[in-house]
């Protein structure tokens, strides 16, 4: 039964509250339909359901089902959502892992949630070497395999390829049941103010979360979703492939960001809404003007953190409407800017589902235009993260005064439009003031020449902070810092400033393109950092003969 809600968001089966039920609900509607463009290849949604039963009937036959963990790191690739949907049909969780990690953090991840089973990529076996990984009993492997394995790395391998020439599959009628309140996966969180913490989400969190986008994004058959973020983070698995499987739209999903052949990409695929997060947007603003800014199929866009500034006028110049909201992996969807009820700047208002709130240290919700802690409380059951894996001290804390703690910080207009304001552990204290590393960067980005930045605190001799910037230039001009201070200096407080400007290449950042600034923090004030000159002090007035004392 399809459905189509008052926004004219289109879901195949608004019952299906599982992947597997997902899944389903499109193979039923058409399997023949090519759902999916990525790494060169079309796939239909019966490949996928075909391709997942394979894989689910040999984890069946590797003794793994409800309740066990299966590991994936592997590149932005249709075997991924094979592997993926093979896991969660047959009852087991899925644990992805970021694909750039290895040493202490990869073990980590494979250690503490007890995964049974690894697939990944070939190229990403040589990191197990030399890890504690008592639970991990074999490793499936896509690509081929090294002929010389290292010793260090004693686990059987399989190829991922044999699944398929075995045409192991697993019947319908074999799989376990899987309910909406089962557990689908654990997402390790990326970091940005310490060590990954295993997100527990269930399956219910996940559809959830893919009716909200679709609902919010008004997406139909008609419909071609594009992203370019990695399948072991929540924009691409839910907001993407989940998504275009629940209205019966067309997802393509790239392995990289092209600044330069973006739009030529949309066209080709006639592409009518992508994901965005972190510095796209500010990366597509900054490519020179074209005639053809505005020729293109995309009319909307879903994601994050758009400066202010930028949001009117890359609508205006390139014709998307963006749908700035604010979530995170613990909740999905909890503020958002619709296409009725929006306000440029903000994050939106509540989403439906949940009741938000801005609070003090204190958990008492401060006046309207205060900024607090962004804190959130689900409307319905089973919309958001169980726990923390492991974590119950975590959980707890989290969780504390019946009010989910995200960390970032904002406030709320009287007309309950939300404004982000930054990270509660990356906010900067200076001289008294409370400086948004938000609203610096949205001001540092506009300045000619200014591809990124990232603002953050280091130590003052005076106490508190002093302001630092970390920026990447435009590569194909030198950048002049004594400009950009003054531009700062034009636009923002006094106090807000930055007393120190890096130059860097790159920012580090998370899977989500969100900066690792505890990192910046730790590098500190280093030898190609230029700090801001000393204002001069006002000369004193000269005294009047006549004022001295006789």
């Amino acid at each position: 039964m399809a459905n189509v809600s008052a926004t004219r968001g289109f879901e195949l089966d608004p019952e299906a509250r599982t992947l597997p039920a997902v899944l389903a609900a499109a193979v039923a509607d058409d399997p023949a339909r090519s759902f999916l463009h990525c790494d060169g290849r079309d796939v239909t949604v019966g490949e996928l359901d075909d391709a997942s039963a394979r894989v689910a009937g040999a984890l069946r036959g590797w003794g793994i089902g409800h309740g066990d963990r299966v590991a994936v790191m592997m590149a932005n690739v249709p075997e991924f959502l094979d592997v993926w949907f093979g896991i969660v049909r047959c009852g087991a969780i899925e644990v992805p892992v970021h694909a750039a990690y290895r040493g202490p953090l990869l073990a980590h991840i494979l250690a503490e949630s007890g995964a049974r089973i690894l697939f990944c990529d070939a190229g990403f076996v040589e990191r197990l070497a030399g890890l504690e990984l008592p639970a991990l009993e074999r490793i499936v492997v896509r690509g081929a395999l090294d002929p010389d394995p290292d010793p260090a790395t004693p686990l059987p391998q399989i190829p991922l390829h044999d699944l398929a020439d075995a045409r192991v599959s697993a019947p319908a009628a074999d799989l376990p049941t899987v309910a909406p309140e089962d557990v689908s996966c654990v997402l390790y969180t990326s970091g940005t103010t310490g060590p990954s913490k295993g997100v527990v989400l269930q399956h219910s969190a996940n559809v959830q979360l893919a009716r909200s986008n679709v609902d919010l994004m008004e997406y139909t058959r008609a419909d071609v979703l594009y992203t370019v973020f990695p399948l072991f983070h929540v924009n691409a698995k839910f907001t993407s492939v989940t998504s275009t499987l629940l209205c019966g739209a067309r997802l393509v999903l790239d392995g990289r960001f092209s600044a330069s052949g973006f739009w030529d990409r949309a066209r080709e695929h006639g592409v009518t809404s992508f994901n965005y997060m972190g510095s796209l947007l500010t990366i597509l603003a900054k490519q020179p003007p074209r005639p053809d800014d505005r020729d293109h199929p995309v009319v909307r866009a879903y994601g994050g953190a758009c400066a202010p500034a930028l949001w009117p006028r890359f609508e205006e110049r390139f014709g998307v409407r963006l749908h700035e909201h604010y979530g995170m992996t613990e909740t999905g969807i909890t503020t958002r800017n619709t296409r009725t009820d929006r306000r440029v700047g903000s994050i939106g208002r509540a989403a439906p589902v949940y009741d938000v709130r801005v609070a003090d240290p204190h958990d008492r919700e401060v006046p309207v235009g205060e900024v607090g802690e962004i804190q959130v409380r689900p409307r319905r059951p089973d919309v958001m993260l169980r726990e923390y894996w492991g974590r119950p001290d975590a959980t707890i804390e989290a969780f504390r005064n019946l009010w989910f703690h995200t960390g970032d910080r904002a406030r709320m207009d009287a007309d309950g439009f939300f404004y982000y304001v930054d990270r509660l552990k990356d906010s900067i204290r200076r001289r008294g003031e409370n400086v948004s590393s938000f609203e610096l960067e949205g001001v540092v980005d506009a300045f000619p020449g200014v591809v990124e930045s990232a603002a953050y605190g280091v130590p003052s001799e005076l106490g508190e902070d002093e302001v630092m910037i970390a920026v990447v230039p435009d590569p194909s001009a030198p950048l002049d810092v004594a400009a950009l201070l003054a531009h700062c200096e034009r636009n923002v407080a006094d106090f807000a400033v930055p007393r120190y400007v890096r130059i860097v290449e790159a920012l580090p950042k998370t899977a989500s393109q969100r900066v690792q600034k505890f990192l910046l923090r730790e590098q500190g004030i280093t030898a190609e950092t230029v700090e801001r000159p000393p204002a001069p002090r006002p000369r004193a007035a000269p005294r009047s003969r006549s004022a001295r004392p006789s």
